[in-house]
């Protein structure tokens, strides 16, 4: 099995290198490996979204980033050093991660659910503050829940409850967020409320935004940096300006698809290609 890369690996970088780094990345579960030697810098203030088939290693990729798992190969650097040698603590301080299923206790208003954002910050010797309280309120006018802070999460929708795992996110008050396929289980309109919440976070708050996205068309959409997965390995890397082709997609999903340009964006979306119509005259 492939051995971890020493300490001496993040001689390789500089206090001076900022952002997410990973540098031959290789990360899985017991002997079997899902991520295998992505190297990837992940651009500040902008959104990357971590698109690919099912079992292609987003959520693996994504939980070795926020610490939860351990490389087996290679290193991930935050600001220039190895995120896996610091204290969970200090990480804390620095990335939030919002898991595909969270698990939220009976009875949790929305302002309880988002000051525990704040954790990371206290300790014996400082307790909840004003600074504290006023991250809460910040995160909750963010995401649109403050008008009901006072409710408990159980009686809100599912768009809803998303907004306030989010704003508990924001309260960690994090250069960088971390979210695994936040929009599943929601409506078109949730969906794109959400994708539209995390898109300004980038453009109007400078936060650095990783997010795995099931659905190709709104990954398409709405990343700066798309990042395609496939078997554990990176396909392809698409940035601001450049376009994402019919031959990637066919590669990455193992489909044939049909693009068109979306008039109002400039930014294509696919369509899987049915070479035979099932329609009867």
């Amino acid at each position: 099995m492939p051995q971890r890369v020493e300490k001496t690996a993040g001689a390789l970088s500089t206090q001076a290198e900022q952002g997410i780094v990973l540098d031959r990345l290789s990360a899985g579960y017991g002997k079997k490996i899902i991520v295998d030697g992505v190297s990837l810098t992940i651009e500040h203030g902008k959104m990357t979204v971590l698109a690919g088939a099912n079992g292609s290693g987003k959520s693996t990729l994504l939980t070795t980033i926020a610490r939860m798992l351990s490389p087996l190969d290679g290193c991930v650097r935050l600001d220039g050093k190895i995120i896996h040698d610091q204290p969970t603590r200090a990480v804390a301080r620095q990335l939030g991660m919002l898991p595909q299923s969270p698990l939220l206790p009976d009875g949790l208003t929305v302002f309880e659910l988002v000051s525990r954002g704040r954790y990371p910050w206290q300790n014996f010797m400082r307790q909840w503050s004003t600074e504290d309280e006023q991250a809460v309120h910040e995160a909750l006018r963010l995401t649109g829940t403050l008008e009901f802070a006072h409710l408990s999460v159980d009686s809100l929708s599912g768009g809803q409850r998303q907004r306030c795992w989010i704003a508990m996110a924001l309260a960690q008050q994090t250069a960088t967020i971390l979210l695994d396929e936040p929009t599943t289980f929601l409506d078109l309109r949730y969906q794109v409320d959400i994708l539209e919440l995390l898109h300004d976070l980038t453009r109007l708050h400078g936060r650095t935004v990783v997010v795995v996205l099931h659905d190709l068309n709104f990954a398409v959409n709405y990343a700066d940096t798309l990042v395609f997965l496939r078997h554990g390995r990176l396909q392809g890397v698409i940035r601001e300006g450049e376009q994402c082709t019919v031959e990637l997609i066919k590669e990455v999903f193992d489909v044939e698809v049909q693009m068109s340009i979306n008039p109002m964006t400039g930014k294509p979306f696919f369509m899987p290609f049915r070479p035979h119509s099932d329609r009867h005259g």
